[in-house]
């Protein structure tokens, strides 16, 4: 298997499984930050499904609420949601929201979607066989303006306020495989496997880009938040991560015509702003040029 350092990793040019291993300049074999996330949402997901079955207490509930070691973590589009549809919130759950906002302004809003969110894993697969198709040319390629994604967030909220029901759990996946893998089956499973038809044969990773509002509200925390992913200028503009990047939009840093104006302002080091971004490390795993990684802003006040 050849190494990033000497052939383009594009989705297209890779098999699935060889993402899961990264190489080293030197030729050192390690696990892929793709690998590593696989391991811990399977680990989240491992801990849910055990605390339920055999009653270890460790991680108890599911995505939406649960409590770890026995202190509340609440999803926090699920409390605007319950405040929206019942003009209250109880105290466990400003509790467990405060817990979980605390937690994603340091390690990234939307690190929710790519280091806990199963369906994540699934949507991975589906981007690999739209991907296939699409080089076969059986399917098209479609794109659509990113920011649709607030007006389905705007929707769902609404429908709360006005019917006093969480309509949007209705449409979850990510709830629907939450509560599948600590409880068992059902039959909400069907439209798991519509939206994720629906991303192999429509529209690249769509759920997650265009309409899921629990990553558009972690994305609203992202903007502030203290991780992020850094570029430097060793970046001889290949546009891989570009590629491997759902979200590709947050990379336009990485475009050749910022050059000029990188070298005028001495620009040698500048971290990806937009809460869109989640922290997901593929551009990491297939940049050639070690121009981009994990950086801490708040590592200056440590």
């Amino acid at each position: 298997m050849s190494s990033k350092y000497d052939e383009r990793k594009t989705i297209a040019k890779t098999s699935f499984f060889s993402t899961f291993l990264d190489e080293t300049r030197d030729g050192k074999k390690r696990l892929s930050i793709r690998a590593i996330r696989w391991l811990v949402i399977i680990s989240i997901h491992l801990l849910f499904f055990l605390s339920f079955k055999v009653d270890i207490q460790i991680l108890e509930g599911t995505l939406n609420g649960s409590r770890l070691l026995g202190f509340h973590l609440i999803d926090v589009f699920t409390t605007l949601e319950v405040f929206l549809a019942t003009y209250h919130m109880p105290i466990n759950m400003i509790i467990g929201t405060v817990s979980i906002l605390i937690v994603y302004l340091l390690i990234g809003g939307r690190t929710y979607c790519a280091w806990v969110c199963p369906y994540g894993l699934l949507s991975e697969i589906g981007e690999k066989l739209h991907s296939i198709l699409v080089q076969k040319n059986i399917i098209k390629e479609r794109n659509f303006d990113h920011r649709i994604k607030y007006i389905f967030w705007g929707i769902f909220l609404i429908l709360a306020f006005t019917s006093s029901y969480l309509v949007f759990e209705l449409f979850n996946v990510v709830g629907i495989l939450s509560r599948f893998i600590t409880y068992g089956w059902s039959a909400a499973l069907a439209w798991v496997v519509t939206v994720f038809l629906i991303e192999v044969f429509f529209a690249r990773r769509a759920w997650c880009k265009y309409i899921c509002p629990i990553g558009t509200t972690y994305g609203f925390v992202g903007v502030v938040s203290a991780s992020r992913i850094e570029w430097n200028d060793n970046c001889d503009h290949c546009m891989v991560c570009h590629d491997v990047c759902f979200e590709n939009h947050i990379l336009e840093l990485t475009k050749p015509q910022y050059d000029k104006q990188h070298k005028e302002l001495g620009i040698k080091k500048e971290i990806v702003t937009s809460g869109d971004c989640t922290l997901c490390g593929r551009c990491i795993d297939v940049c050639h040029s070690d121009a981009l990684n994990y950086t801490f802003r708040l590592k200056s006040l440590l």
